[in-house]
């Protein structure tokens, strides 16, 4: 059904983020979601609702975050009713992850733990003394059973610690993402920015080629270079993720702008209706973010025979070799 749809040249999600609370056990610098108060949460019927919503919408690929998600008692159910519909995955700080670890896995594809830095520097931004240790200590329990990739978030602070990020990576035997902090308003401006920042991402970009276990393509960075600093515009197609927040409404036009606010519940919506009868032009050329959930899928073309190489061929070894596929992993790495 969805591939005939889009031969039909229709605009459906294939990525759907969801956040299950706002609450956290971390105050971290460069995130707005715990300073806001959750309202009554979705129950497990009203996930399932949710989930059932999304399989009509043709999604293929749900990750959860927050907040905190593994603050919610209910998690294993959720993630069972999500492994059911989807390729799953979820975000977590780390900090509850090796006494839930045996609860959550045989529901996930694959596990992020967030780590902004080594030691002091990742407590620094994440302000909770002993969150560094805690999340590595869930790191080396965690990679026992599932795939499980750092997810690093990019600042000004930290952008020094980029490479050591990936030598940690290396040293625990996962992968890691690398998202770069957007300035909410709600938040600590952390963005970085200027000569530092990009040299930071033409070492990662070159790590990434050298074959270290970098989620993001080549591309990626590239296209970042590109559209910041060499004003060469890299076309977002925002219609491929979907963003429902923890009372199950839709958040328009994506993850970043207009601050995460949702309107509907997306069981109420017909959601290919909407996805193309909305005027998505004027996001196309928007550049504000370097969310690799948006970015990725932005920039797979099969005219590029590296990149087809790189994310079909090179993947479907992996899997043979009992690797995690790059290619579906990098979608469900949507921030927390």
């Amino acid at each position: 059904m969805r591939s005939v749809k889009e031969a039909r040249g229709q605009k459906l999600p294939l990525i759907a983020g969801h956040k299950l609370l706002y609450r956290c056990n971390l105050e971290c610098q460069m995130c707005p979601f715990w300073r806001r108060e959750d309202e009554e949460l979705l129950t497990v019927s009203e996930e399932i609702r949710m989930m059932d919503a999304l399989v009509r919408a043709g999604v293929s690929f749900l990750g959860f975050g927050g907040g905190e998600s593994l603050l919610r008692p209910d998690l294993p159910e959720i993630l069972r009713e999500s492994h059911d519909r989807f390729h799953t995955s979820l975000v977590t700080n780390g900090w509850l992850l090796k006494q839930r670890i045996d609860e959550l896995a045989p529901s996930l594809e694959m596990l992020f733990v967030s780590l902004d830095g080594i030691g002091p520097m990742h407590d620094f931004l994440r302000g909770i003394p002993h969150s560094y240790e805690r999340a590595v200590e869930g790191i080396r329990a965690a990679r026992e059973r599932l795939p499980v990739a750092i997810s690093s978030t990019i600042t000004k602070d930290n952008l020094h610690q980029a490479e050591s990020m990936v030598d940690l990576a290396e040293s625990l035997g996962v992968e890691i993402t690398f998202q770069v902090a957007y300035d909410y308003s709600t938040a600590d401006a952390l963005r970085p920015m200027g000569p530092d920042f990009l040299e930071t991402l033409r070492a990662i970009r070159a790590r990434r080629i050298a074959g270290a276990p970098i989620l993001e393509s080549p591309e990626y960075f590239d296209a970042i270079i590109g559209s910041w600093f060499e004003h060469k515009s890299w076309h977002c197609k925002p219609w491929l993720t979907i963003n429902i927040d923890p009372r199950g409404r839709v958040v328009m036009p994506c993850y970043v702008l207009h601050e995460y606010a949702g309107e509907t519940p997306v069981w109420e919506i017909d959601v290919a209706d909407m996805w193309n009868t909305f005027d998505w032009s004027k996001y196309e050329s928007c550049n504000k973010c370097a969310l690799a959930c948006y970015l990725e899928p932005s920039l797979f073309s099969w005219s590029n025979l590296g990149m087809v190489r790189d994310r079909i061929v090179s993947n479907a070894l992996g899997h043979v070799g009992r690797r995690r596929p790059r290619a579906a992993a990098a979608v469900g790495a949507a921030p927390a």
